[in-house]
């Protein structure tokens, strides 16, 4: 039974999924002056939109492609809000379902949601044997 009390849940188009995937932002700049690239860190997307985290958003425009790391995809967005470096976006044209469930099973088989990567260990390579000129000459 539905409650009389307003609820998110309820006014929701489509499910949003948590994911931290790597994309790019990319615009193309007024008059075809050229191509714009933001990198970002996603935050949840659903079929009909997005969420993610910028560094700056200075000079980010309002209309923009996303691109999703790993994927060869560009999705048409328009912004929605903008709060600090966290933008929500539209998608212009809802994306596909197959494709929403390869990348949330992409995250969900990685095991990257959110969580930061561990610290890169440093990998010992051995430094290279200098022969002596004698013997390189035989």
């Amino acid at each position: 039974m539905y409650s009389l009390a307003p609820s998110p849940l309820y006014e929701r188009r489509y499910e949003r999924f948590a994911i931290g995937h790597a994309a790019t932002l990319m615009s193309v700049r007024p008059a075809l002056g050229g191509v714009s690239i933001y990198a970002c860190r996603m935050i949840d997307i659903s079929r009909g939109g997005a969420s993610f985290s910028v560094s700056t958003t200075i000079g980010v425009p309002l209309h923009y492609y996303l691109h999703i790391v790993g994927t060869n995809f560009r999705i048409g967005c328009a912004e929605i809000h903008r709060r600090d470096n966290r933008i929500g976006v539209q998608f212009i044209k809802p994306i596909d379902e197959s494709f929403l469930h390869q990348i949330v099973r992409h995250e969900f088989f990685t095991g990257q949601s959110g969580k930061s990567a561990p610290p890169a260990t440093a990998v010992h390579r051995p430094t290279p044997v200098k022969l002596p000129t004698a013997l390189l000459a035989r």
